[in-house]
């Protein structure tokens, strides 16, 4: 598969100004400090539909990562071997104007907006080349890919981070939501300290606004945590680890976010 970016119409690419402009404006002072420079870097602009031909180049020149592109939800090994090959999935279809605030899917402003500006650096980068290695090994253990399910929804979906004595939005599922982005802010949400073992013993739900987060005190801790996230599946594998302590009946949906 590949992008039509010729079979966008002026509404598709008035719809990408509108959802662009609003949100980088949104993010201002809410999002991880390297976001702004990167979305440039990639080549995310406002004025049209990014050409993911241009942002594979840079892509490839800065981290070696490049987009695939998919029709929706992949099979989950198939989500792992891409990512371990540095590869990162997209659709190219992008919501319409009446779609501005919710979809039932990611579509491409979550996909590119949301989560690419963040694979030219390189902290970020190997860390999710990481995790997709860290799923192949694993992905055909139950216990273990909910797990994993935890891990990337908790960072790479809907992570904030401590930065500038201040909470900083850091996963693409807030990043690319208007709602969300704000919703974070507010006083009825609980956000909880990054660690790895409270991340994975905490179910989440994908099928509604999250109301619990979790802050990293810095990138790093995010970056770096995969040899601690491996080590504990392997004792829960080992029976080293009591199973009932993940409520895993608890968790409702996989990684995938339906609020966009």
């Amino acid at each position: 598969m590949k992008q039509e970016w010729n079979s966008y119409t002026e509404e598709n690419h008035g719809t990408w100004n509108i959802l662009y402009v609003r949100q980088s404006e949104n993010l201002t002072n809410k999002v991880w400090s390297p976001y702004h420079q990167l979305l440039r870097d990639v080549l995310i602009l406002p004025e049209e539909i990014p050409r993911f031909e241009n942002m594979d180049k840079a892509l490839l020149g800065k981290t070696g990562w490049t987009i695939e592109v998919v029709p929706g939800i992949i099979p989950v090994k198939e989500f792992f071997d891409l990512l371990a090959a540095k590869k990162f999935c997209s659709s190219t279809w992008l919501r319409r104007r009446d779609q501005l605030d919710y979809l039932e899917e990611p579509d491409m402003f979550h996909d590119t907006f949301g989560h690419l500006p963040f694979l030219m650096h390189e902290g970020y980068s190997n860390f999710v080349q990481q995790f997709g290695e860290l799923g192949q090994r694993y992905h055909d253990n139950a216990d273990a890919l909910l797990l994993l399910e935890r891990l990337y929804w908790f960072t790479i979906e809907f992570g904030l981070i401590h930065e500038d004595k201040r909470t900083k939005v850091f996963g693409a599922g807030i990043i690319s939501s208007f709602g969300e982005t704000n919703h974070v802010f507010n006083d009825n949400v609980e956000i909880r300290k990054f660690t790895v073992e409270n991340l994975l013993l905490t179910p989440f739900r994908n099928n509604e606004v999250q109301q619990l987060y979790f802050e990293a005190e810095n990138a790093e801790a995010v970056f770096n945590c995969i040899p601690e996230t491996e080590k504990l599946i392997q004792d829960l594998l080992a029976g080293k680890i009591d199973r009932s302590k993940f409520r895993f009946d608890e968790q409702v949906g996989s990684m995938q976010p339906t609020e966009a």
